[in-house]
């Protein structure tokens, strides 16, 4: 692989990954659960809080072992082979190509608002409507399989990324420069609004009152908060450490795909260094972009609102249109006129935020190919551009088919415990490595070892934990993928090993 990313090109690859459209619809959901101010904000501290800790960490591991694949290449030295393909596997089926998915469909949506005629709702041809089957606590199926313009504006949009990243990791890492930057001041336009233009006297009463009384209110340590407790199950009433994990959901999913940087790894220059300092850089910016654009909503709508309220305002956070806060934000501050503005920048975010993984996910299953644990042409460079093509093409092959599918949006809800779990186990390897390769070459080590990544362990397990209790039908289903993987890599290697011993008998 050509060595050809700088650290600005990595820092954008780890900003451009992670802002895609989450930032401007979670905070709904966040709102309707917590309905407090403070545990508003409090979410998105505690997501800065990990995400930073596991970044750090990271940072070691990436300098330890500047390869092409990353995480797949840490679970593997560490905690072995299986551990490794469980990831690469879960990566490939769910959580890479999903989000790819999601992410270019929602542009489709978005570009709706500009061109009507595309919309999830406008069939070119409709296959069939998938029934909704509860299985115990979940809700499977209720997809929508065929081709809208929606989703065809979104397949589209895969397919010429992958092409573009064919040609070349410069090309790809222009592509994701350019983006990148104008999603940066799409946001930082966003947050200058809100807190010199937007902010108004209804919100600020509503949310902050006089000395903070309104900030946080049900936010003590006796407050409860309803739950529902699986798809259509009972609700109950919870305190405020299990509302902050539930929550979790939607702000560490908005935060995720930093990670994507160390995929790339074998295409960095000077990866020792512009790995870690690009985790740090481009994780800080971020999470610091999204703590301020939620300050920022709360400064210009009430959290507060009425579901059938007629005007934006009377909507507040937790029932903007759709959820789309962002986009009730900026029509608060210009009226209509600031749909269409948010629906840009969403457009500019979207783009961007595809062309980033499309270019990092192939990286991960050249690795797994190379230790033959996936298709062979997999593992093979393009003759002239020394990139990944075939993983690029089987990538955007199964993205595509998820779009189809309608299915993008449930896996969607699986993948941030697996996500969670995966994490985990690569802060976990990077106390295993401590102890099998003590003298390895670390030119960076992980901030406040062993303390903060022991933190990160607690944190993570502790949300694990109470998703498993609460929210099963975002668990279960994920661990079930995860776990399907086992048999993939039994055929995978048996399959391997007889070549290779065929190899020999030859």
């Amino acid at each position: 692989m050509i060595q050809s990313l700088g650290l600005f090109s990595s820092t954008a690859i780890v900003v451009g990954s992670m802002i895609g459209s989450g930032i401007f619809l979670v905070d709904a959901e966040i709102g309707r659960t917590t309905d407090s101010p403070a545990l508003f904000l409090g979410a998105w501290v505690i997501t800065a809080i990990m995400t930073m800790i596991c970044a750090l960490s990271y940072g070691e591991l990436a300098a330890m072992m500047p390869k092409a694949g990353g995480q797949y290449i840490y679970l593997r030295e560490s905690l072995g082979p299986l551990c490794g393909f469980l990831y690469g596997w879960t990566l490939f089926l769910v959580i890479q190509t999903g989000t790819i998915a999601a992410v270019a469909v929602g542009f489709g949506k978005f570009l709706g608002v500009f061109f009507p005629s595309i919309s999830s709702t406008h069939w070119l041809w409709h296959i069939a409507h998938v029934p909704v089957v509860q299985v115990g606590p979940m809700a499977l199926g209720g997809m929508e399989i065929g081709v809208s313009t929606a989703n065809l504006v979104g397949i589209i949009v895969v397919c010429l990324l992958a092409f573009v990243n064919i040609f070349g990791v410069g090309l790809g890492s222009l592509v994701q420069n350019v983006f990148t930057t104008a999603k940066g001041l799409s946001l930082a336009v966003l947050i200058v609004l809100g807190f010199m233009i937007g902010s108004n006297g209804t919100a600020w009463a509503a949310n902050f009152g006089a000395g903070l009384s309104a900030f946080w209110r049900n936010a003590g340590w006796h407050d409860l908060h309803p739950v529902q407790v699986g798809a259509g199950g009972p609700t109950v009433l919870v305190n405020l450490l299990i509302v902050l994990a539930v929550v979790q959901v939607g702000s560490l999913f908005s935060a995720d795909a930093w990670n994507n940087i160390t995929f790339t790894a074998g295409e960095v220059k000077n990866p020792k260094r512009n790995i870690p300092l690009s985790l740090v850089l481009g994780t800080g910016f971020v999470l610091t972009v999204f703590l301020l654009a939620s300050v920022a909503y709360l400064l210009v709508l009430p959290l507060h609102g009425d579901p059938h309220g007629a005007t934006v305002l009377a909507r507040g956070i937790q029932y903007a249109a759709e959820d789309r806060v962002g986009t009730a934000t900026l029509e608060q501050i210009f009226g209509a006129a600031g749909a269409s503005l948010m629906a840009g920048a969403i457009l500019v975010s979207t783009f961007g935020c595809v062309n980033g993984m499309t270019m990092a996910g192939a990286r991960v299953y050249y690795a797994m190919s190379h230790d033959g644990l996936f298709f062979k042409a997999v593992g093979k460079l393009h003759p002239k551009h020394k990139t990944p093509a075939a993983g690029l093409i089987v990538q955007a092959g199964w993205a595509g088919l998820l779009c189809i599918s309608g299915s993008y949006g449930q896996l969607l809800d699986y993948i941030v415990f697996a996500v969670l779990l995966f994490y985990i186990l690569t802060i976990v390897g990077l106390f295993v490595l401590r102890v099998k390769k003590p003298n390895e070459p670390r030119p960076y080590k992980a901030l406040g070892y062993p303390f903060l990544p022991a933190l990160y362990i607690a944190m993570a397990a502790w949300i694990c934990v109470v998703l498993l209790r609460y929210k099963p039908q975002y668990t279960w289903p994920g661990l079930i993928i995860v776990l399907l993987g086992i048999p993939v890599y039994l055929f995978w290697s048996r399959r391997s090993a007889g070549q290779v011993s065929s190899e020999i008998n030859l």
